[in-house]
Order: structure tokens, then C-alpha cells, then sequence
């Protein structure tokens, strides 16, 4: 209801009622105007009620839809929020990945840092983003997050059966810290004289030093060979058999899984020797070769073993 509705609907009364005031005022002229007088300000104050209450109705009703669009507006808030958190998730999985990915393949400290910020820039002008857009945007990058974690999925189970493969090379040295004291191949007996085809090589050692795993396996033999005293063989998989002689004691039974760089018994000079050394062989396909093939032949993406 407008001003001057209410102004409209009030003065139709007011106006019969002066013209019956003014046919009594022509003979009592005192009375009537004391009558209008009064008349006039009850109608005044009236009206100005009336557009009070119409006032303050417009204002509750404008209230009303401002807080309408506030709700609707917190709800657009709140969805984008838990579209942020998908993503904010998605984004540690794939950091957690690339840090995986990165110890796996023994990248260079810094190389792939994922705690740091990614440098960017721009100096064009900055202009309001629609809700609409920032909504595409980030259904794209939730794509573009899949795509990116299933291809590191795919790369991290890659790596991981290399390492795995790598791992079951006997690429490690069966001592730490020693140098090799009889070489593979045609050598002078050191017993008897004479030439003699040696199997393997001689690392020196100490009574009780720890004879370690060249590589991945599960310990095939524990015992006494003739020959080669206390002796542990460990089969690799792939053809690989390793052969680690002369020991003063073995650390592992039969059946027993070992890793790579692992201790498996304690060097010694059981058996045919001439004092305490470590005599490692490898045996790929059912024949000996010579151990240096593998030696020092580690993956790059092999992680080093605690044993």
C-alpha cells in the first residue's frame, strides 16, 4: 500500500464530512470550526500510522529475501567447500605417491620436493570469477587428478617389479668393507699346488664377521658340504642360486626368506681352508659364473636394506 493510496482512502470521509460541517456552520460558525480542527489532526495522526506500518511491512519483506539469498548463497559455499576437500584429498594421495616414487627411484634430495609450492605468475588484470567457471574448473582439475594418479599407479607398480626383479640379482657383496682375496677362475691350489678351477670368490674376513644376502631369497641349503664346511645356498628366483662357504656358523634354516643385505651366518675357515675368509658363488641356470658379472650392479631404484 503506497503514501498516496492511504492519502486517497482517507480523504473521501474527510471530505463528506467537512461538506456536512459547512451546511451546520452557517449557523453555529464557533462550533464547526472547532469540530474541523480536531477532526483534522485525529486524520492526520492516522495516516501517518498507516504509513509507518507500510514502511516497516516493505522493510520485514526485503529482510526476508535478503536472507533468503544469504542461505542460498552459504549452500553454493558449503558445496564448493566439500569439492575442495575431494580435491585437497586427491592431492595428498598423489603427493604421498610422488614421495614413493621418488625414494623408490633414489631421485636426488630436491629434485621432486612435494612440500613446496609450485612457483607461478601473471601480471593481467584481475577480474571477478563466476561461480559457474570456478565449478568447471575444478571438475576439471578433479579430472585431471584421476588421469595423473592412475598413470602414477601405473609407474609405481612398474618401478615396483623392477626393484623386485633387481633385487633378486646377486648384486651385493656377501661382506661389507672387505677386499676379495682369490679371484673366479684357474688359480694355484692353495692346499696342494697345482692348477685348480676356483667357483667363485674369496672376500677376507674375520672369525664371527657377518656374511650377508647378495640378494632376495629363501634359503635353499643350511649345512655341511664337502669341501666348503658350513655353507648356506640361497635361491633368488629367476635361475639365481648364491653359495656362501666356509662359515664358523650358519644364522638360517631352510625355508627361511631373507632380504637382500640381510645376515644369513658368520664367516670362519670351516671346511677346505687356510684361514677365515667368506667364499660366495653364483650359479645361474643350474652353472656357475662368475660372480663380478653382478657385483656392484645394484638398481638405481633398489632402497637400501637394514638388516
Amino acid at each position: 500500500m503506497t503514501y498516496h493510496t492511504i492519502l486517497n482512502k482517507s480523504h473521501g470521509p474527510f471530505l463528506r464530512f467537512v461538506h456536512q460541517l459547512a451546511h451546520k456552520g452557517a449557523r453555529r460558525p464557533l462550533l464547526a470550526i472547532a469540530v474541523l480542527l480536531g477532526a483534522g489532526a485525529v486524520l492526520g495522526g492516522g495516516t501517518s500510522l498507516a504509513v509507518t506500518a507500510a514502511l516497516r511491512a516493505d522493510v520485514q519483506q526485503q529482510q526476508a529475501e535478503t536472507n533468503k539469498i544469504r542461505r542460498e548463497a552459504q549452500r553454493e559455499v558449503n558445496a564448493l567447500a566439500a569439492r575442495l576437500g575431494e580435491l585437497q584429498a586427491e592431492a595428498n594421495r598423489l603427493n604421498a605417491l610422488g614421495e614413493r616414487l621418488t625414494r623408490m627411484g633414489q631421485l636426488q634430495d630436491g629434485e621432486f620436493d612435494f612440500d613446496q609450492p609450485v612457483g607461478v605468475g601473471g601480471g593481467d588484470a584481475v577480474e571477478d570469477m563466476p561461480v559457474g567457471e570456478l565449478v568447471d574448473g575444478m571438475d576439471d582439475l578433479k579430472r585431471k587428478f584421476a588421469a595423473s594418479g592412475d598413470q602414477l599407479s601405473v609407474l609405481e607398480s612398474l618401478l615396483f617389479n623392477t626393484q623386485l626383479a633387481m633385487n633378486a640379482v646377486p648384486g651385493r657383496e656377501p661382506i661389507q668393507g672387505k677386499y676379495i682375496t682369490s679371484s673366479f677362475g684357474t688359480r694355484a691350489d692353495p692346499i696342494k699346488g697345482g692348477r685348480q678351477f676356483h667357483k667363485g670368490i674369496d672376500f677376507e674376513a674375520n672369525v664371527g664377521d657377518p656374511v650377508l644376502a647378495a640378494a632376495d631369497g629363501v634359503v635353499s641349503f643350511s649345512g655341511d658340504r664337502s669341501g666348503y664346511g658350513h655353507t648356506v645356498e640361497v635361491d633368488h628366483g629367476n635361475g639365481f642360486v648364491t653359495r656362501y662357504a666356509h662359515n664358523s656358523r650358519l644364522t638360517r634354516r631352510v625355508g627361511e626368506l631373507v632380504r637382500a643385505g640381510t645376515e644369513i651366518a658368520k664367516a670362519g675357515s670351516s671346511g677346505r681352508s687356510t684361514g677365515a675368509h667368506v667364499h660366495f658363488e653364483v650359479w645361474q641356470n643350474g652353472a656357475v659364473v662368475n660372480p663380478r658379472k653382478f657385483l656392484s650392479q645394484q638398481s638405481p631404484l633398489q632402497v637400501k636394506v637394514r638388516g
